[in-house]
């Protein structure tokens, strides 16, 4: 009996979540040529500065850092009824942002997320909060 291996993540884009407020997070996955597969596997790969679009019916990721240079726009592969459930959530405001890369067995996935971009006055928020937390986690040790 063969074990079905789980997906580990390849990276993080950690900016996402500073600058956005992320709502509900989708899985899909993308369509890549081989030699895209070979650098995301060996995790020459970063989503900072990147997002998704909607095109027709499709989506798209952009602005995807592979090696050295930019990638040319990937398909992303979702069923219509999250595209629509997508395009339903993203509103005047809001942009769809990749918020991490999994590569587990053949499949490489990418987790999308609709995020609110955060003001300058909610990233001085996030920071002191994140401040006040390892203070805390300090003083319990």
């Amino acid at each position: 009996m063969k074990k079905k291996k789980t997906p580990s993540t390849v990276t993080v884009n950690r900016r996402a979540s500073f600058d956005y407020a992320l709502g509900d997070k989708l899985v899909c996955g993308m369509s890549l040529t081989g030699p895209e597969v070979r650098l995301i596997r060996d995790h020459h790969v970063q989503l900072k500065g990147s997002f998704v679009t909607i095109r027709g019916s499709e989506l798209w990721l952009n602005n995807l850092t592979l090696g050295a240079e930019t990638a040319p726009n990937i398909r992303l592969l979702a069923t219509k009824r999250q595209i629509r459930e997508l395009e339903r959530k993203k509103v005047a405001g809001s942009t769809i942002v990749p918020t991490k890369l999994l590569a587990g067995g053949r499949h490489i996935k990418l987790e999308i997320a609709v995020g609110k971009g955060k003001k300058k006055y909610d990233k001085r928020q996030t920071i002191k909060g994140r401040d006040l937390d390892r203070e805390d986690r300090r003083r319990m040790r």
